[in-house]
């Protein structure tokens, strides 16, 4: 399996690790649902180094993703901005989810998932032949997500008079370099915090600093359990290359303006939104006893529905799921536990906000 450069740190500190996508990655350090409490309530660190840093560079920069993204990156034109959105094959199908910073017009950077890197770099340079595009993998970089109602003071507390300042003042979806670390207001738990590329040489100093100022690390499990209460899709469960945005609830994410605007996926898309999609994501609860689990049938009044994500919420202290569903799903449904139908609510997403249950989701 594929290392990150903190793998020893992790097995130190104890880490039960698992296989993950290829990569040897901790699951968890003594107990998942103390972890995701603690990025909840204060702050944890996730390392997400297996994910892929994807530098472009050239004159047909801002072309190029006009045409491979379905957001339109028309939109960044502050350096550091961000913007989430889906690269979509030409049937409409989300090849993968991922956030593209700008720096200039012939400057971009794209974090995509550890386990497509290799399908999308294989899309991106297939997409850009002929253009005046470099695509070049940073595999010399590690990257860390600090996460939690605290996260950002403790980072900050470590940066630098000039760098402080300048992080303090950062925007949510936006970046900057400071102290010779990237550093994007984003993340994938629905807290606040950043999420730090560095070089990989840097990655245990910073792991270490962290520590000592109190940021405890966190693993995978706590990380999927963290993204389904905010309401974030995972890729492969939620959505793959047989699924559209409109359907996996990432319509928000496609820009269909200006029409002039020629992506790839587009004529599919335009379809969908004219006729209507066959099958939608939506969130369930299911207030009594029992864990919803991936691959659950979810009895609905004309045709079965599948649970996609699921998982026992520790914020809640119920089970949640996200669901793919028929469109005229009908209002009973229930979700088949080992041959017993017990019903679920449809909700909206997300199923927590500020640390606690949004609204509409509790009983």
């Amino acid at each position: 399996m594929k290392q990150t450069v903190l793998n020893a740190a992790h097995r130190a500190a104890g880490a039960r690790m698992v296989d993950f996508g290829g990569w040897d990655m901790p699951l968890h350090y003594g107990s998942q649902v103390d972890e995701h409490h603690l990025v909840r309530n204060h702050a944890g660190m996730f390392d997400v180094s297996h994910m892929a840093v994807v530098d472009l560079r050239g004159a047909d920069c801002a072309e190029f993703l006009r045409r491979l993204l379905a957001n339109d990156i028309a939109k960044l034109s502050t350096p550091g901005k961000a913007l989430y959105t889906c690269m979509l094959n030409h049937q409409g199908g989300v090849i993968d989810d991922l956030i593209v910073y700008y720096f200039e017009p012939t400057h971009y950077r794209v974090v995509v998932n550890a386990g497509t890197r290799e399908k999308d770099l294989a899309w991106m340079r297939q997409c850009a032949a002929g253009s005046a595009v470099e695509i070049t993998e940073r595999t010399d970089l590690a990257m860390l997500a600090v996460q939690g109602p605290e996260a950002r003071q403790a980072l900050i507390g470590l940066l630098g008079a000039d760098s402080r300042e300048r992080i303090e003042k950062l925007s949510r979806f936006n970046s900057a370099v400071a102290d010779g670390l990237f550093i994007a207001r984003t993340g994938y738990t629905g807290e606040d915090g950043f999420e730090i590329v560095m070089d990989a040489d840097k990655a245990e100093t910073w792991w270490e600093r962290l520590l000592q100022a109190g940021v405890k690390p966190a693993g995978l499990g706590a990380r999927d359990t963290l993204r389904l209460e905010a309401g974030m899709n995972l890729y492969g469960q939620d959505m793959d290359e047989q699924t559209t945005p409109l359907e996996c609830g990432l319509a928000w994410t496609v820009a269909l303006d200006p029409p002039e605007r020629e992506f790839i996926g587009r004529p599919v898309l335009e379809q969908q939104r004219n006729d209507g999609v066959p099958r939608i994501l939506v969130g369930l609860v299911l207030d009594q006893r029992g864990v919803l689990r991936h691959g659950q049938r979810v009895i609905c009044a004309n045709a079965d529905g599948v649970v996609t994500s699921g998982s026992f919420s520790p914020t809640l202290g119920k089970s949640i799921a996200f669901a793919s569903l028929p469109a005229d799903h009908g209002v009973e449904l229930a979700v088949d536990m080992r041959g017993k139908p017990l019903p679920v609510r449809k909700v909206k997403a997300p199923f927590v906000r500020a640390g606690k249950a949004a609204p509409g989701i509790a009983a």
